[in-house]
């Protein structure tokens, strides 16, 4: 039976069709229409941000911390154009969101009209897909198809432009199940000879290690069970890109951390002495790689990944497996059992034992002195004191990113979103809005930097109208830390614009938003301090100032490979004696 309705109603009709329970948005006239169609329905929730990059960052921190597609609508121009970084942030990182723009009505496009821009030419670069729908008959299919695009293969942003006529005019809805999709169906199954290759090289390998990303966590919790499975079966040491950390317990026999630029000691050392190296789900990012030449120079290499355009396409492999990461890992588990269950005993217990020397280094090895909090204590506490809450961290990009990376540990996936590939300032605040709201009672903490945090700070009045207590750790150096720790290692001490000379009282601009704003800048204070943001019912500003000139380290230098790093003077001493060394 056909059903007549017009195309603001079809908006809303699809997307309760696809199970969506909240958008993020805001309103503007190209798109009134459909706000008359939310206003007159109470299935889906309207979150209404104060900016459309807060829109998508708070999408993608609900896509994140849920496995299921965000959604966001905003109006034509501006509205549009607001939202392209929160668009390239989620294309980059790999995460499923849908992005309804608003366009003037069709007789009008390309006459320069009041807040039009061709919004499908501006985001083709940064959306997986997109679509301008100039037939109110096509919309809702369009949407389906959207859906689909956004969460099927490797996921990413899609986007719908809709004029405002189509939104006005009536036509026929298409329910999802007589939406064709059949045009774009992602192999998930890998090739079995290939996998029975690695599965060989599993058994024989000396050295091995599993390199896993965010791959992992975007095939869903049933991966990374099957990735637990298999490192705790085969004893191999396990490894993680930013982007992947929770798919493999911290906790965990075979975690070494995070490896990459500021990776950790024993994990960097391992990709790079490595005789065999497992990429599951992870795109070879130059963070990652360091120096193509002497990226993990030794080893047989195998990738899997669902998206056929990442293999070969840095770092030639001899494994290419195209499939998604779960399945691919359930076939090499059956692989590898049916064989025997085989490994290189003798060759993994010296592996095993050179990877133990390296963790006695102890990189992150830090000494809290004196009457000024430094970053990794103040860190290392909210890890220590946050541990056992049912707890979700957000970051915003910066020195603190690599340290909350580095100090905090995540037990499963999905608890951990962070700006990875685009490195988006501003990302955090909303996106830890997004992640409340699709988890009212959890604990959800945004680790900040003040410089990146104002980038997006009027997402606060979202917070307190929405009653959301979400809490913004705001690690205060009262500097640019990254650009300002790279300007002394790499620029001569020229210290080029990375501070600010006029910060706000953080405390008095939380209470300007009707928000709780806490003050820290003794250690002795930072425990009791902490518990009281924790146990705030409401959403707070935490200022905890800390040392002004702190590095973030290990780091790996720019056009170094892995077995070069710079530690922090307490590892290096314990090390090689020496303050600030690079270590071969």
């Amino acid at each position: 039976m056909t059903r007549q309705m017009t195309g603001a109603k079809m908006v809303v009709q699809a997307l309760k069709d696809q199970g969506v329970d909240t958008v993020f948005g805001y309103p503007g006239g190209a798109v009134l229409p459909i706000y008359d169609e939310i206003f007159q329905q109470n299935g889906i929730k309207h979150i209404l941000v104060r900016h459309e990059q807060g829109a998508v960052h708070a999408a993608e921190g609900y896509a994140r911390s849920t496995g299921k597609p965000g959604v966001c609508l905003v109006t034509s121009g501006p509205g549009a154009t607001n939202a392209v970084t929160g668009l390239t942030d989620a294309l980059l990182d790999s995460i499923p969101i849908v992005v309804l723009t608003g366009q003037v009505p069709t007789f009008m496009i390309g006459s320069d009209a009041f807040q039009e821009a061709d919004t499908v030419g501006i985001t083709r670069p940064c959306t997986k897909h997109n679509w301008l729908v100039k037939d109110t008959d096509k919309l809702s299919a369009k949407i389906h198809e959207a859906f689909h695009v956004a969460t099927s293969g490797r996921p990413g942003p899609v986007l719908i432009d809709i004029p405002k006529d189509v939104q006005f005019a009536s036509g026929t809805y298409t329910p999802p199940a007589k939406t064709p999709t059949g045009h774009y169906q992602p192999q998930v199954k890998g090739d079995m000879e290939t996998i029975t290759e690695l599965v060989e090289a599993i058994e024989k390998a000396e050295r091995p290690v599993f390199y896993t990303g965010g791959g992992v966590i975007n095939s869903g919790p049933g991966a990374s069970q099957l990735l637990r499975e298999l490192v705790d079966a085969t004893g191999f040491p396990i490894t993680s890109t930013l982007m992947g950390l929770g798919a493999y317990p911290a906790s965990g026999k075979g975690w070494l951390g995070m490896l990459g630029m500021h990776g950790l000691y024993e994990a960097n050392l391992a990709m790079h002495g490595c005789d065999l190296m497992i990429n599951v789900g992870a795109r070879f990012d130059d963070r990652i790689t360091g120096r193509i030449d002497a990226f993990s120079p030794k080893s047989r290499k195998a990738h899997i990944d669902i998206d056929p355009s990442s293999i070969n396409k840095v770092i030639r492999v001899d494994m290419p497996i195209i499939g998604d990461v779960g399945h691919v890992l359930e076939d090499i588990l059956k692989v590898w059992k049916a064989r025997g269950r085989k490994v290189n005993s003798e060759g993994l217990s010296k592996w095993w034992t050179q990877i133990e020397k390296w963790k006695k280094v102890d990189c992150l090895k830090f000494k809290q002195e004196g009457p000024t909090i430094r970053p990794q204590y103040a860190l290392s506490r909210l890890e220590e004191l946050t541990k056992s809450h049912d707890r979700y961290i957000c970051t915003e990009v910066g020195q603190h990113q690599m340290w909350a990376a580095q100090y905090l540990g995540f037990e499963d996936p999905n608890r951990w979103m962070t700006s990875g590939g685009l490195g988006t300032m501003g990302y955090g605040t909303p996106a830890s809005i997004g992640v409340q709201i699709a988890h009212p009672e959890s604990l959800v903490i945004n680790v900040a930097g003040e410089a990146s945090w104002l980038m997006n700070m009027q997402e606060m009045g979202t917070a307190v109208q929405y009653r959301l207590p979400v809490k913004q750790f705001i690690l205060n150096n009262e500097r640019l830390g990254m650009v300002r720790q790279w300007q002394e290692l790499l620029h001569g001490e020229r210290y080029s614009h990375s501070w600010s000379e006029a910060l706000p009282d953080f405390v008095k601009l939380a209470e300007a938003f009707g928000a709780k704003g806490i003050y820290c800048d003794n250690p002795a204070d930072l425990d009791d301090a902490i518990m009281e943001m924790i146990n705030y019912d409401g959403p707070v500003i935490f200022d905890c100032v800390v040392e002004k000139h702190e590095n973030c380290f290990p780091m790996i230098p720019s056009g170094e490979p892995h077995n070069k790093m710079l530690l922090g003077e307490a590892s290096t001493k314990d090390a090689i004696g020496k303050s600030g060394a690079v270590l071969v």
